[in-house]
């Protein structure tokens, strides 16, 4: 891989684990050990994520996030656990493709993959909220199952076309920052139709005739 691949690489690993950060971990480690990923030999840090103990705990967090995420306010409470987890997991992931013998790139990357990440999963955690008020289950099973799809999609683009999954990443994280701020503001607009009748003062009741 050219050092362009790499950083193309990166960035669509780190934002992906924003979403689905055990899936983005098992596939790469997959990928890694079958040979998928061809890296350049001094990358040899990255061999732990070729470890079948490592690619068995990510299938067991693939798992449980599969289910956990289709379940209404489940995948709030699964999305706030994940809320550290996944930025950190994502900027090393991207701290872990860079060159070791540059340490400035190293930190570079990490804090551009964490920031990535996060970005993501806020975008993420964001939309979910507003389909968790639904009273209906299907559009969070409709959702949780697009997420999938688009990971994989993504993850399988990534591996065979890094520059062109960097371009559709960098779509993915404008995409996210909007749905932060519709978020915000959905939950504000609520907050007031709810709220706001039930602090509002009544008024005085009139004196009988």
């Amino acid at each position: 891989m050219t050092p362009l691949q790499l950083a193309s690489l990166t960035a669509s690993t780190s934002l992906l684990a924003g979403w689905r950060l055990y899936l983005v971990t098992l596939v790469t480690g997959l990928a890694m050990h079958f040979g998928w990923i061809a890296l350049p030999a001094n990358l040899h840090q990255l061999d732990i994520l070729a470890s079948w103990w490592v690619i068995g705990a990510a299938g067991v967090g693939t798992f449980a996030e599969f289910f956990a995420d289709k379940i209404a306010w489940v995948d709030s409470a699964w999305d706030t656990v994940h809320s550290v987890i996944r930025p950190i997991g994502g900027a090393l992931l991207s701290a872990a493709i860079v060159d070791s013998s540059n340490p400035q790139w190293q930190l570079v990357s990490f804090l551009l993959g964490g920031g990535a990440a996060f970005v993501a999963h806020a975008g993420k955690a964001g939309a979910r909220a507003l389909v968790n008020t639904s009273p209906e289950p299907f559009s969070n099973i409709l959702v949780s199952t697009g997420e999938d799809v688009a990971t994989t999609g993504l993850l399988a683009l990534a591996i065979a076309n890094p520059i062109a999954a960097a371009l559709v990443a960098a779509c993915l994280v404008v995409a996210s920052i909007w749905l932060v701020v519709a978020a915000r503001r959905a939950i504000r607009s609520f907050l007031d139709l709810v709220i706001t009748p039930t602090i509002r003062p009544r008024p005085a009741p009139k004196p009988p005739r």
